[in-house]
């Protein structure tokens, strides 16, 4: 294998892969990304056993030749190279040979055949086509919903994708929850020939998500697709697959049906803030505040026997039975980062039911935020 390629050509790929490379798996060469020349490209794939990624770039081929690197080691050479064009060549013994005429590196690599095959991709898949940024928006609003390390359960751990229609519209949803929170991410701005008769749901990794978010740009069109026990993110030249997950996610219909909430209209950045202010003395052990909803005011209360109390008032627009709810401030903080409207919407029925947030006049993500005990 012998071949020159531009840096710039990979350094982004090599930057992205190394969430996929540096997870922990019982194979030591998914440390590594598998690289070969053919034609005139270069084939990079990477796994996880878990998440897997395969992309096709540009190069100036010599000779054709398979071979794996260690990951890490190969993104720091190309990353710091002092010039654009690299020249890398397979030598005897595993050894990839990276340089120009000033630096040269013999790196050890390993044998091809033991890295894991991906799933191949066949025509049959039938995708459906999205633009790159919507399906990015989708999937960091549903996994800003953390799962503690240790967790197991597939609905806390995964993101419930599902197909189906809503007043005859077509509807790509994203569900994520950890009991104490929902996140609910829709798209309408879809085409697709997929059969929506019968809903469609799978469930996908969180942690493979994360990896996916960082290859979709702002601008252009992804195609989407699940086969087999595989949910696909296709490009123009690289794909990703993720291995879905098995279990079901809990039916949420009845959550956004609860009752007879009240509508509370406060300006965005304001409430941000405020809440940034009264979380400062928040803590592991008391992680809640109060919220008072009266007549066109709100006010929240701190207060942490370890540091001391806060409180702050601001005006809104509210005008029914005041209500008293205590509720972890962060919850709002993390869904605040993703509404882009300046007024938001909070609807609350009482301090035992959820409070759901959205940004005015827009349905298209909603969180749900459960009040807390203290």
């Amino acid at each position: 294998m012998k071949f020159k390629i531009n840096k710039h050509n990979i350094l982004n790929v090599l930057s992205r892969v190394q969430g996929i490379t540096s997870r922990k798996s019982n194979l030591a060469i998914t440390e590594n990304i598998l690289i070969q020349s053919r034609d005139d490209k270069i084939f990079i794939a990477a796994t996880d056993l878990e998440t897997g990624f395969e992309g096709t770039y540009v190069s100036e081929i010599e000779s054709d030749g398979t071979i794996t690197i260690n990951s890490k080691k190969i993104y720091e050479i190309v990353k710091n190279f002092p010039s654009d064009e690299i020249s890398v060549e397979e030598m005897d013994n595993k050894i990839l040979k990276i340089g120009n005429e000033t630096v040269l590196y013999n790196i050890l690599g390993m044998n091809a055949n033991d890295f894991p095959e991906l799933p191949q991709i066949h025509n049959d898949i039938t995708f459906l086509n999205i633009n790159s940024y919507d399906l990015r928006q989708m999937i960091e609003k549903t996994i800003m919903i953390h799962a503690s390390g240790d967790e197991k359960r597939a609905h806390i751990i995964g993101v419930k994708l599902e197909f189906l229609k809503e007043d005859n519209t077509p509807v790509l949803r994203m569900i994520s929850t950890d009991g104490k929170r929902l996140s609910k991410a829709d798209c309408t701005d879809i085409q697709n020939n997929l059969d929506i008769s019968e809903k469609d749901t799978v469930l996908i990794p969180k942690k493979g998500l994360q990896e996916v978010a960082k290859f979709l740009e702002s601008e252009g069109k992804i195609k989407i697709g699940v086969k087999n026990n595989n949910f696909i993110v296709k490009k123009e030249n690289e794909t990703i697959l993720i291995n879905l997950l098995e279990g079901n996610f809990p039916e949420y219909g009845d959550i956004f049906s609860a009752g007879d909430d009240k509508i509370v209209e406060v300006e965005k950045e304001a409430f941000k803030m405020m809440l940034k202010r009264m979380s400062i003395l928040t803590s592991d052990d008391y992680k809640g505040v109060i919220f008072r909803f009266e007549d066109n005011k709100l006010t929240i209360r701190a207060a942490n026997p370890d540091l001391g109390e806060s409180k702050e008032d601001m005006v809104i627009k509210f005008k029914s039975t005041p209500i008293e709810v205590a509720f972890n401030p962060q919850f709002f903080i993390d869904t605040l980062n993703f509404i882009y409207t300046d007024q938001i919407l909070l609807k609350i029925i009482d301090d035992e039911h959820p409070c759901f947030i959205q940004g005015e006049n827009d349905n298209s993500f909603i969180s749900v935020i459960m009040p807390m005990k203290i």
